[in-house]
């Protein structure tokens, strides 16, 4: 079932109510996905693990609070995973492990920043929106995510204004958003 088949907001509408076996579906479908994305941004697996439990235990608690008027589904599941990761990662008083190389090479245009982007576990869709999105906006986007980086310290670390950095993350992430619903 490709990712547009698949019912984020219903499904998680059925957890909100409860339905376990909406939640085991759920569960089959990103788990593997989102266990990756943790280990990326964590760096261990047994800390990722430990991340995608709580994440997902939010998610089945939480479902009650997901609202299909503001965002998809699927979005909102990955913003808890990532919420705890970075959590996590302030609470250890460090960032993440991800080293400046790789930003850098999937902030590049060249063929070697597909490469990578395709090795990674975040998603097929995601990959190809951010490979479209030109490297003004993308850089800026993947420091926040990768790093935890707030506007501020991307700002600096780009020598580029504050305003600037954030007129393109939020121009890159309506970019994104258009091109996942494409």
């Amino acid at each position: 079932m490709a990712d547009s088949e698949f019912d984020y907001e219903g499904t998680l509408e059925a957890c909100a109510r409860g339905d376990k076996d909406a939640f085991q579906r759920l569960y089959q479908r990103e788990a593997g996905q989102m266990l990756g994305l943790a280990i990326t941004l964590l760096g261990r697996r047994d800390q990722a693990e430990d991340c995608l439990h709580d994440a997902l235990v939010k998610v089945w608690h939480n479902a009650d609070r997901f609202d299909r008027s503001l965002g998809q589904g699927r979005a909102w599941i990955y913003s808890i995973l990532r919420y705890r990761a970075l959590n996590q990662l302030r609470t250890r008083g460090r960032l993440v492990e991800t080293d400046d190389g790789f930003i850098e090479q999937m902030a590049d245009d060249s063929a070697q920043a597909e490469d990578i982007a395709s090795d990674q576990s975040e998603g097929r869709e995601l990959r190809r929106c951010l490979r479209h999105l030109e490297r003004p906006r993308r850089h800026p986007i993947l420091l926040a995510f990768y790093r935890g980086l707030t506007h501020e310290q991307i700002a600096s670390r780009l020598t580029t204004p504050l305003g600037t950095i954030k007129g393109r993350i939020r121009a890159g992430l309506r970019a994104l958003q258009e091109c996942l619903q494409a």
